[in-house]
């Protein structure tokens, strides 16, 4: 097992992508959302302790680059995220991500590793923790729309955490629904795949909206939603890219992380700057109503929040202790006398 030693203070732990991929088959899947869950949970309910600020993004015609921080006063953390929708057809990811934790005591790095796939991870064990909590009782049965990166780890969380037995998937590209549906054979889950959205929401309880295309577009139009239905919109997740009709989000109680951020990137940029949105940390929290009859529409209008991130940096974090997913890196100065940087330069030549 690969430990660090009190002495090694400079050697910060480094999870990389082959690390997350054996540290997801070392917990197993669902255990693995199930964990991630259990930390933003927890994380959600001592929500005000945080600093809380939207992410910083940088904006270009082809995507957005954008840093998330967040503290709880003893641990910083960080993420850079990508979000480039045209990267598909170049063969590329369309997020790209890692991220930081340091204590805040010293602002020494305790722990780098990829998010590419621990973000995955987090929005889906989100996702689930929300539908959980808002998604009308005894659901059983998803609509995926939108097959890509995001679907599998959404449609297995929903069964690891929501309890979903069946899954209905629809994508504009038939080879994506096509892909997803050969990744989910074997874990339990029904599946069907569909011809279009609206046979996809055909007896479904949760919708999930999960699409690339940065664009004003309608996946689901206001006379497709009926009531009752739990609709997990994630797709819609910076400033013009949006997923859900207007009306329905008029019909349906809104459920956010961060609203000045939602304001701007979620769905509700469609909606007037005072919309009555709810804060979904408060309903986790037990301060407020989440669902409160079975006619409701519930909307989670979820763009990924820096706190979420925070949960699963700590979870990985406690994860890693004691096992070889991890590498020791060496990424801080480390001199013998902390003001003779120089020294410590002059003497590694010989």
């Amino acid at each position: 097992m690969t430990q660090l030693a009190p002495s090694d203070k400079a050697l910060v732990p480094f999870v990389s992508v082959d690390h997350m991929m054996q540290l997801i088959h070392h917990i197993g899947m669902a255990e693995m959302l199930r964990g991630l869950a259990r930390y933003i949970e927890a994380d959600f309910k001592r929500w005000e302790l945080f600093d809380k600020t939207p992410r910083v993004a940088s904006h270009s015609a082809e995507g957005v680059i954008e840093l998330m921080p967040t503290s709880d006063g003893e641990t910083y953390g960080f993420k850079y995220v990508n979000g480039h929708p045209k990267n598909t057809a170049d063969g590329l990811q369309t997020v790209t991500a890692f991220g930081l934790l340091a204590d805040v005591d010293t602002g020494y790095p305790v722990l780098l590793t990829e998010m590419t796939l621990l973000t995955a991870l987090r929005t889906a064990a989100t996702s689930a923790l929300v539908a959980r909590t808002l998604a009308p009782k005894g659901a059983t049965t998803m609509a995926m729309i939108g097959n890509g990166a995001q679907s599998e780890f959404q449609s297995l969380a929903m069964m690891a955490i929501a309890g979903i037995t069946h899954v209905r998937l629809y994508d504009i590209d038939a080879a994506a629904t096509e892909k997803c549906a050969r990744n989910l054979a074997g874990t339990g889950l029904v599946v069907t795949q569909c011809k279009s959205a609206e046979e996809a929401i055909e007896g479904a309880h949760i919708l999930t909206t999960c699409t690339a295309d940065k664009a004003y577009a309608t996946i689901l139009t206001d006379n497709m939603v009926g009531a009752g239905v739990h609709i997990n919109a994630i797709g819609g997740d910076c400033p013009g890219k949006t997923e859900i009709a207007p009306g329905i989000l008029q019909r349906g109680d809104i459920f956010v992380e961060y609203p000045p951020q939602t304001r701007v990137e979620g769905d509700i940029q469609q909606l007037d700057p005072d919309h009555p949105v709810t804060e979904i940390w408060q309903v986790i929290a037990g301060q407020v109503d989440g669902r409160t009859s079975d006619k409701q529409i519930t909307i989670f209008d979820s763009v990924g929040f820096a706190i979420e991130d925070f949960s699963a940096l700590r979870y990985v974090r406690d994860s890693i202790e004691g096992t070889e997913f991890f590498h020791p890196l060496d990424l801080l100065a480390d001199p013998d006398d902390p003001r003779d940087l120089m020294g410590m330069v002059m003497r590694s030549q010989g």
